[in-house]
Protein backbone atom coordinates (compact mmCIF):
# COMPACT_ATOMS: atom_id res chain seq x y z
CA UNK A 1 0.00 0.00 0.00
CA UNK A 2 1.46 3.79 -0.69
CA UNK A 3 2.02 6.55 1.59
CA UNK A 4 2.70 9.93 1.34
CA UNK A 5 5.39 10.40 3.45
CA UNK A 6 7.66 14.13 4.36
CA UNK A 7 10.69 12.87 5.63
CA UNK A 8 12.88 15.11 7.61
CA UNK A 9 16.35 15.66 8.13
CA UNK A 10 18.67 18.25 10.06
CA UNK A 11 21.75 17.53 8.83
CA UNK A 12 25.66 18.09 10.48
CA UNK A 13 26.29 21.30 8.75
CA UNK A 14 23.66 22.63 11.01
CA UNK A 15 22.17 24.67 8.75
CA UNK A 16 18.56 24.28 8.72
CA UNK A 17 15.57 21.44 8.13
CA UNK A 18 15.56 19.37 4.57
CA UNK A 19 11.61 18.18 4.44
CA UNK A 20 10.51 16.02 1.41
CA UNK A 21 7.40 14.68 0.37
CA UNK A 22 7.48 10.78 -0.87
CA UNK A 23 5.08 8.73 -2.04
CA UNK A 24 6.29 4.74 -1.41
CA UNK A 25 5.22 1.49 -0.70
CA UNK A 26 8.59 1.36 1.45
CA UNK A 27 10.04 -1.57 -0.70
CA UNK A 28 10.22 -0.57 -4.58
CA UNK A 29 8.12 1.77 -5.20
CA UNK A 30 8.93 5.75 -4.60
CA UNK A 31 7.96 8.93 -5.99
CA UNK A 32 9.44 12.18 -5.26
CA UNK A 33 7.58 15.18 -4.43
CA UNK A 34 8.16 18.70 -3.73
CA UNK A 35 11.03 19.46 -0.74
CA UNK A 36 11.68 22.77 0.90
CA UNK A 37 14.22 23.81 3.40
CA UNK A 38 13.82 26.30 6.18
CA UNK A 39 16.91 27.74 7.65
CA UNK A 40 17.91 27.68 11.60
CA UNK A 41 18.39 31.70 12.46
CA UNK A 42 21.94 32.31 13.22
CA UNK A 43 21.21 32.61 16.55
CA UNK A 44 19.54 29.11 16.98
CA UNK A 45 22.45 27.71 15.33
CA UNK A 46 25.17 29.28 17.14
CA UNK A 47 22.79 27.21 20.55
CA UNK A 48 22.81 23.92 18.03
CA UNK A 49 26.71 24.19 17.55
CA UNK A 50 27.46 24.36 21.14
CA UNK A 51 25.84 21.72 22.18
CA UNK A 52 27.40 19.74 19.36
CA UNK A 53 30.81 20.82 20.22
CA UNK A 54 30.39 19.91 23.82
CA UNK A 55 28.44 16.65 23.12
CA UNK A 56 25.88 17.44 25.46
CA UNK A 57 21.99 16.93 26.13
CA UNK A 58 19.89 20.18 25.92
CA UNK A 59 16.10 20.13 26.94
CA UNK A 60 15.86 23.86 25.52
CA UNK A 61 17.25 22.66 21.99
CA UNK A 62 15.92 19.68 21.67
CA UNK A 63 12.51 21.78 22.38
CA UNK A 64 13.49 24.38 19.93
CA UNK A 65 14.53 21.86 17.18
CA UNK A 66 11.41 19.99 17.31
CA UNK A 67 9.00 23.10 16.76
CA UNK A 68 11.62 24.09 13.61
CA UNK A 69 10.66 20.66 12.52
CA UNK A 70 7.19 21.45 12.38
CA UNK A 71 7.14 24.76 10.88
CA UNK A 72 9.16 22.40 7.96
CA UNK A 73 6.34 20.78 8.13
CA UNK A 74 3.47 22.53 8.01
CA UNK A 75 5.14 25.05 5.58
CA UNK A 76 5.41 21.67 3.24
CA UNK A 77 1.97 21.14 3.33
CA UNK A 78 1.14 24.88 2.81
CA UNK A 79 3.08 24.97 -0.44
CA UNK A 80 1.89 21.97 -1.96
CA UNK A 81 -1.41 22.73 -1.46
CA UNK A 82 -2.71 20.16 0.99
CA UNK A 83 -3.85 19.60 4.13
CA UNK A 84 -2.53 17.32 6.81
CA UNK A 85 -5.06 14.75 6.26
CA UNK A 86 -3.29 14.09 3.15
CA UNK A 87 0.11 12.58 4.64
CA UNK A 88 0.27 9.58 6.75
CA UNK A 89 3.59 9.58 7.96
CA UNK A 90 6.48 11.13 9.07
CA UNK A 91 10.63 10.63 9.01
CA UNK A 92 12.06 12.27 11.71
CA UNK A 93 15.65 11.98 11.88
CA UNK A 94 16.26 14.47 14.51
CA UNK A 95 19.61 15.75 14.86
CA UNK A 96 22.53 13.81 16.30
CA UNK A 97 24.72 15.88 18.96
CA UNK A 98 27.34 12.88 19.15
CA UNK A 99 28.12 9.25 17.55
CA UNK A 100 30.22 6.99 19.12
CA UNK A 101 29.64 3.56 17.50
CA UNK A 102 32.64 1.94 19.13
CA UNK A 103 30.58 2.27 22.53
CA UNK A 104 26.94 1.80 21.54
CA UNK A 105 26.56 5.69 22.22
CA UNK A 106 24.84 7.85 20.11
CA UNK A 107 22.43 11.06 20.63
CA UNK A 108 20.00 12.31 18.40
CA UNK A 109 17.69 15.27 19.87
CA UNK A 110 14.43 15.71 18.55
CA UNK A 111 10.96 15.03 20.50
CA UNK A 112 8.56 12.53 18.57
CA UNK A 113 5.82 12.71 20.59
CA UNK A 114 5.83 16.39 20.89
CA UNK A 115 6.21 16.62 16.90
CA UNK A 116 3.47 14.21 16.17
CA UNK A 117 1.13 16.55 18.60
CA UNK A 118 2.12 19.76 17.13
CA UNK A 119 1.41 18.68 14.00
CA UNK A 120 -0.99 15.98 14.16
CA UNK A 121 0.39 13.55 12.41
CA UNK A 122 2.03 9.91 13.54
CA UNK A 123 5.86 10.23 13.48
CA UNK A 124 8.72 7.64 13.57
CA UNK A 125 12.23 8.72 14.97
CA UNK A 126 14.85 7.32 16.20
CA UNK A 127 16.16 4.73 13.54
CA UNK A 128 19.75 4.08 15.04
CA UNK A 129 18.82 2.45 18.59
CA UNK A 130 17.72 -0.71 17.40
CA UNK A 131 20.87 -1.13 15.39
CA UNK A 132 23.15 -0.04 17.72
CA UNK A 133 21.65 -2.88 20.53
CA UNK A 134 22.17 -5.40 17.33
CA UNK A 135 26.01 -4.84 17.16
CA UNK A 136 25.93 -2.33 13.81
CA UNK A 137 27.49 0.74 13.70
CA UNK A 138 23.94 2.91 13.39
CA UNK A 139 25.27 4.15 10.68
CA UNK A 140 24.64 5.17 8.00
CA UNK A 141 21.16 4.29 7.14
CA UNK A 142 20.35 5.79 3.25
CA UNK A 143 21.73 3.27 1.38
CA UNK A 144 18.58 0.75 1.44
CA UNK A 145 16.44 3.96 -0.03
CA UNK A 146 19.63 4.77 -2.48
CA UNK A 147 19.52 1.49 -3.71
CA UNK A 148 15.93 1.41 -4.73
CA UNK A 149 16.83 5.65 -6.29
CA UNK A 150 19.20 3.64 -8.28
CA UNK A 151 17.37 1.05 -10.01
CA UNK A 152 17.64 1.73 -13.18
CA UNK A 153 21.71 2.74 -13.22
CA UNK A 154 23.74 0.37 -14.78
CA UNK A 155 25.94 -1.44 -11.89
CA UNK A 156 28.13 -1.22 -10.17
CA UNK A 157 27.31 2.13 -8.72
CA UNK A 158 29.10 4.58 -5.95
CA UNK A 159 26.77 7.38 -4.18
CA UNK A 160 29.20 9.51 -2.51
CA UNK A 161 27.22 11.33 0.44
CA UNK A 162 29.45 14.47 1.32
CA UNK A 163 27.88 16.28 4.69
CA UNK A 164 29.10 16.88 7.69
CA UNK A 165 31.11 13.41 7.41
CA UNK A 166 31.78 11.84 3.92
CA UNK A 167 30.00 8.16 3.41
CA UNK A 168 29.96 5.70 0.58
CA UNK A 169 26.69 3.47 -0.60
CA UNK A 170 28.28 0.83 -3.15
CA UNK A 171 25.64 -0.91 -4.94
CA UNK A 172 27.16 -3.87 -6.60
CA UNK A 173 26.05 -5.66 -9.93
CA UNK A 174 23.88 -8.26 -8.01
CA UNK A 175 22.48 -5.38 -6.09
CA UNK A 176 24.74 -6.42 -2.83
CA UNK A 177 24.52 -3.32 -0.67
CA UNK A 178 27.65 -1.88 0.49
CA UNK A 179 28.05 1.09 2.85
CA UNK A 180 30.33 3.10 5.66
CA UNK A 181 31.50 6.55 6.26
CA UNK A 182 34.99 7.20 4.58
CA UNK A 183 36.09 10.26 6.62
CA UNK A 184 35.52 13.83 7.25
CA UNK A 185 33.47 15.53 4.74
CA UNK A 186 32.35 19.32 4.95
CA UNK A 187 32.61 19.88 8.71
CA UNK A 188 36.49 20.19 9.07
CA UNK A 189 36.46 22.55 6.44
CA UNK A 190 33.52 24.85 7.78
CA UNK A 191 34.82 24.73 10.95
CA UNK A 192 38.21 25.55 9.63
CA UNK A 193 37.20 28.81 7.44
CA UNK A 194 34.76 29.54 10.69
CA UNK A 195 37.63 30.23 12.80
CA UNK A 196 39.40 32.07 10.56
CA UNK A 197 37.32 34.01 8.95
CA UNK A 198 33.68 34.11 10.32
CA UNK A 199 32.02 32.69 7.72
CA UNK A 200 30.22 29.42 7.67
CA UNK A 201 31.43 27.74 4.67
CA UNK A 202 33.71 28.22 1.67
CA UNK A 203 31.03 28.82 -1.33
CA UNK A 204 31.65 27.00 -4.13
CA UNK A 205 35.18 26.14 -2.89
CA UNK A 206 36.84 29.44 -4.25
CA UNK A 207 39.19 29.70 -0.95
CA UNK A 208 40.25 26.30 -1.52
CA UNK A 209 40.26 26.46 -5.31
CA UNK A 210 43.00 29.69 -4.87
CA UNK A 211 45.24 27.73 -2.49
CA UNK A 212 48.04 24.99 -2.76
CA UNK A 213 47.94 21.64 -1.41
CA UNK A 214 50.56 20.71 1.57
CA UNK A 215 51.22 17.13 0.73
CA UNK A 216 53.20 17.08 4.17
CA UNK A 217 49.89 17.91 6.10
CA UNK A 218 47.79 16.01 4.01
CA UNK A 219 50.05 12.57 4.69
CA UNK A 220 49.72 13.14 8.47
CA UNK A 221 45.95 13.76 8.59
CA UNK A 222 45.02 10.57 6.91
CA UNK A 223 47.73 8.72 8.95
CA UNK A 224 44.78 8.08 11.34
CA UNK A 225 43.78 4.49 12.40
CA UNK A 226 40.61 4.97 11.25
CA UNK A 227 41.55 4.46 7.81
CA UNK A 228 42.54 1.12 7.94
CA UNK A 229 39.73 -0.24 10.09
CA UNK A 230 37.63 -2.71 8.36
CA UNK A 231 34.03 -1.62 7.21
CA UNK A 232 31.35 -1.04 7.68
CA UNK A 233 32.57 1.73 10.08
CA UNK A 234 31.14 5.34 10.98
CA UNK A 235 32.27 8.84 12.48
CA UNK A 236 31.36 11.10 15.06
CA UNK A 237 31.37 14.89 13.30
CA UNK A 238 34.04 15.92 15.63
CA UNK A 239 36.51 12.82 14.83
CA UNK A 240 39.04 14.81 13.13
CA UNK A 241 41.06 18.04 14.66
CA UNK A 242 42.19 21.29 12.80
CA UNK A 243 45.34 21.54 14.90
CA UNK A 244 47.91 19.95 12.02
CA UNK A 245 46.68 23.12 9.82
CA UNK A 246 47.54 25.20 12.12
CA UNK A 247 50.28 27.48 10.36
CA UNK A 248 48.72 27.39 7.13
CA UNK A 249 47.72 29.95 5.53
CA UNK A 250 43.91 30.71 4.78
CA UNK A 251 43.75 29.42 1.54
CA UNK A 252 46.25 26.66 1.77
CA UNK A 253 44.81 25.20 4.96
CA UNK A 254 41.19 25.25 2.49
CA UNK A 255 43.09 23.62 0.13
CA UNK A 256 44.50 20.66 2.31
CA UNK A 257 41.22 20.10 4.48
CA UNK A 258 39.69 19.92 0.45
CA UNK A 259 41.99 17.22 -0.71
CA UNK A 260 41.80 15.43 3.08
CA UNK A 261 38.57 14.67 2.21
CA UNK A 262 38.71 13.65 -1.56
CA UNK A 263 41.64 11.88 -0.60
CA UNK A 264 39.99 9.61 2.10
CA UNK A 265 37.12 9.19 0.06
CA UNK A 266 39.42 7.66 -2.78
CA UNK A 267 41.42 5.46 -0.30
CA UNK A 268 38.27 4.06 0.18
CA UNK A 269 38.01 1.96 -2.90
CA UNK A 270 40.35 -0.72 -1.09
CA UNK A 271 37.31 -1.27 0.51
CA UNK A 272 35.13 -2.20 -2.36
CA UNK A 273 34.53 -5.29 -4.68
CA UNK A 274 34.47 -3.69 -7.82
CA UNK A 275 35.38 -0.16 -9.15
CA UNK A 276 31.74 2.19 -10.10
CA UNK A 277 31.21 2.10 -13.13
CA UNK A 278 29.68 6.08 -12.06
CA UNK A 279 30.66 7.81 -9.34
CA UNK A 280 27.16 10.01 -7.71
CA UNK A 281 27.69 12.91 -5.81
CA UNK A 282 25.46 13.87 -3.36
CA UNK A 283 25.45 16.28 0.04
CA UNK A 284 26.58 19.81 0.58
CA UNK A 285 29.59 18.98 -0.89
CA UNK A 286 28.35 18.76 -4.52
CA UNK A 287 28.47 22.05 -4.76
CA UNK A 288 31.63 22.82 -3.86
CA UNK A 289 34.26 22.86 -6.90
CA UNK A 290 37.33 22.20 -5.28
CA UNK A 291 36.06 19.08 -3.47
CA UNK A 292 34.46 18.16 -7.22
CA UNK A 293 38.14 18.64 -8.77
CA UNK A 294 39.71 16.81 -5.74
CA UNK A 295 37.84 13.78 -6.53
CA UNK A 296 37.83 13.68 -10.47
CA UNK A 297 42.05 13.86 -10.03
CA UNK A 298 41.40 10.80 -7.88
CA UNK A 299 38.36 8.55 -9.12
CA UNK A 300 38.52 9.84 -12.94
CA UNK A 301 36.09 11.16 -14.67
CA UNK A 302 32.89 9.53 -14.40
CA UNK A 303 32.37 11.87 -11.24
CA UNK A 304 28.69 13.23 -11.69
CA UNK A 305 26.40 14.76 -8.95
CA UNK A 306 23.40 13.28 -8.37
CA UNK A 307 21.39 16.24 -10.66
CA UNK A 308 22.87 14.75 -13.66
CA UNK A 309 21.05 11.25 -13.40
CA UNK A 310 17.62 13.25 -12.51
CA UNK A 311 18.01 13.02 -8.83
CA UNK A 312 17.26 16.02 -6.38
CA UNK A 313 20.18 16.04 -3.83
CA UNK A 314 18.79 18.87 -1.91
CA UNK A 315 16.15 16.07 -0.88
CA UNK A 316 17.55 12.78 -0.97
CA UNK A 317 18.12 12.30 3.00
CA UNK A 318 15.05 13.93 3.93
CA UNK A 319 13.46 11.21 1.67
CA UNK A 320 15.72 8.78 2.70
CA UNK A 321 13.95 9.09 6.26
CA UNK A 322 10.88 9.25 4.38
CA UNK A 323 11.35 6.17 2.80
CA UNK A 324 12.75 4.83 6.32
CA UNK A 325 9.72 5.30 8.14
CA UNK A 326 7.31 3.41 6.25
CA UNK A 327 9.61 0.02 6.27
CA UNK A 328 10.09 0.69 10.37
CA UNK A 329 6.21 0.77 10.56
CA UNK A 330 5.92 -2.13 8.20
CA UNK A 331 8.75 -4.20 10.00
CA UNK A 332 11.14 -3.89 7.77
CA UNK A 333 14.85 -4.03 7.87
CA UNK A 334 16.36 -0.35 7.66
CA UNK A 335 19.84 -1.85 8.02
CA UNK A 336 22.04 -5.02 7.37
CA UNK A 337 25.46 -6.31 8.08
CA UNK A 338 27.68 -4.85 5.19
CA UNK A 339 25.79 -1.47 5.43
CA UNK A 340 26.27 -1.06 9.64
CA UNK A 341 27.50 -4.06 10.68
CA UNK A 342 24.61 -5.29 12.22
CA UNK A 343 24.29 -8.86 13.21
CA UNK A 344 21.40 -9.25 10.92
CA UNK A 345 19.08 -7.47 9.12
CA UNK A 346 16.94 -5.69 11.64
CA UNK A 347 14.43 -2.94 11.92
CA UNK A 348 14.13 0.17 13.63
CA UNK A 349 12.59 3.76 14.54
CA UNK A 350 9.60 4.12 17.16
CA UNK A 351 6.14 5.22 15.96
CA UNK A 352 4.83 8.26 18.02
CA UNK A 353 0.78 9.33 17.41
CA UNK A 354 -1.26 12.22 18.12
CA UNK A 355 -2.49 12.38 21.35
Amino acid sequence: MLKNVIGLMSGTSMDGVDAAYLKTNGIDFIETGMAITLPYSDSFRNELSEVVSKGLYSKNVEYQITNIHADAVKHLIEKNGDSRDFVDLIGFSGHTIFHIPDEKKTLQIGDGAMLSDLIGIDVVCDFRSNDLINGGQGAPLAPVYHQVLATKLKKPVGIINIGGVANITYIGTEDELISFDTGPGNALIDDFIFSRLGYRQDTGGKLALSGKLDKKILESLMDNTYFSLNIPKSLDRNQFALTPTNELSDADGAATLTAFTAESIARSINFLPKTPLLWLVTGGGRYNEAILRELRSRLGKDVKTVEEVGWKGDAIEAQAFAYLAVRSVLGLPLSFPSTTGVRSPVSGGKLFLPS
